[in-house]
């Protein structure tokens, strides 16, 4: 599967660094601990080389492992870097870019996607220092993990706990090569096939406000478009990820801007072109409500409400002066997949359709089955993971963009 590097900071919650390397082993995955000064102090060097059947790095004067360059070998060999846990003192040296031990070495020296997990007291967390180097971290392209919320082995309680172990691994996910002759590939991210090409995307739903505490929105996880951005960032491409409302990490490598409603949305797309690709995977009201402007009472009876129609973000793309060279959108359906797919291609100007029968649990679900839709027909694709349709699509736009 994917060559993790693991860096152990030194908090409490280092001891949740055994059993996530448990879990990666058997998930397949081949796993390299670097312990840090702090993170000895609360796991101890055997314990994770024991899990990981690996040998664990603590040292950057390990005399023998520095004359071979030890260090800029172990930043390049993986196929991704997770920090875990990661201290707020980890986060700021992360931030302002200090290497004065092997583990912020090897960050700064990574040409790889960096995945960082925060652990912390609730007030270290929340203290502005700290969100203004995590915000620093997500506007350089790594990705942070949000931490859960809950008791502290401090007494306190609020957001600062480190998520599960099996949760963690799951955020890796969008970064994990696909399977490719017994190996795991990361081709799309060597060979940069999508290198100086900007690449659009929406995802996610939309929310459309009835009055100041209801919304209209739909079922929409994102999790698709944000797999589709983590991968054409892989394959080396400048992404713009316009995110509707959801709870999930901003893959490595993407620009990431968070709207709320269809208009929103719409104004983000134009802010951002131009672009060469344009994939619009996010889920938008067709209609959105003349907002009240107080709370709409339960004693005054149903409410009587007013629609006007939104923004058909894809169609306005497809008659732009600015109009991305590959153009592709999403139908969501339930009837007549592919029927009703070709005619909206045609009907939107666009290049292609990815279709996709949501009568299941495809919304908010791990996998996907589409059918591409292009002038030159229909391709049919098996069912498989977000992921991997994500890794396929960006591979046949690749293919077509050369």
């Amino acid at each position: 599967m994917a060559r993790i590097l693991l860096i152990v900071g030194g908090g409490i919650a280092a001891y949740k660094a055994a059993e996530l390397i448990r879990g990666a082993r058997k998930a397949g995955h081949e796993i390299t601990p670097v312990l840090t000064a702090g993170g000895a102090h609360f796991v101890t060097p055997m314990s994770l080389a024991a899990l990981a059947e690996s040998p664990v790095y603590t040292s950057l004067w390990d005399l023998k492992d520095e004359a071979e360059m030890g260090h800029i070998q172990l930043s390049r060999a993986a196929d991704l870097v997770l920090v875990c846990p990661a201290t707020a003192d980890l986060i700021a040296k992360m931030a302002a870019g200090i290497a004065d031990d092997l583990a912020t070495t090897l960050l700064l020296a990574t040409d790889k996607p960096v995945v960082v997990a925060p652990a912390m007291n609730v007030r270290m967390w929340q203290h502005q220092a700290t969100q203004a180097n995590i915000a620093t971290l997500r506007a350089r392209g790594i990705t942070v993990i949000d931490p859960d919320e809950g008791p502290m082995a401090c007494g306190e309680y609020g957001p600062g706990r480190l998520p599960e172990p099996d949760d963690i691994l799951s955020f890796l996910t969008p970064f994990v090569p696909s399977e490719v002759e017994g190996r795991v590939s990361t081709s799309l991210d060597a060979n940069g096939s999508l290198a100086g090409k900007h690449i659009l995307i929406t995802a996610g739903p939309t929310h459309e406000p009835i009055d100041p505490v209801r919304m209209l929105a739909n079922r929409s996880s994102g999790k698709q478009g944000f797999a589709i951005a983590a991968a054409a960032a892989q394959a080396g491409a400048r992404v713009t990820l316009i995110a509707g409302p959801v709870s999930l990490a901003t893959p490595g490598g993407v620009a990431r801007i968070d709207v709320e409603t269809a208009d929103q949305m719409a104004a983000a797309v134009e802010a951002a072109l131009p672009a060469d690709v344009a994939i619009l995977v996010a889920a938008v009201a067709d209609w959105k409500v003349v907002a009240a402007a107080h709370k709409l009472k339960k004693a005054d009876g149903p409410p009587q409400l007013s629609f006007a129609p939104n923004p058909d973000i894809l169609a306005t793309l497809g008659q732009h002066p600015d109009r991305p060279r590959l153009l592709i959108g999403f139908a969501a359906e339930t009837d007549n997949v592919v029927a009703n797919a070709t005619a909206k291609r045609t009907a939107k100007n666009a290049d292609w359709i990815v279709a996709n029968d949501v009568a299941g649990d495809v919304m908010g679900g791990a996998r996907n089955r589409v059918h591409l839709v292009t002038e030159a027909g229909v391709e049919d694709w098996p069912e498989a993971s977000k992921e991997d349709v994500a890794r396929h699509l960006i591979a046949r736009i690749a293919e077509q963009l050369a």
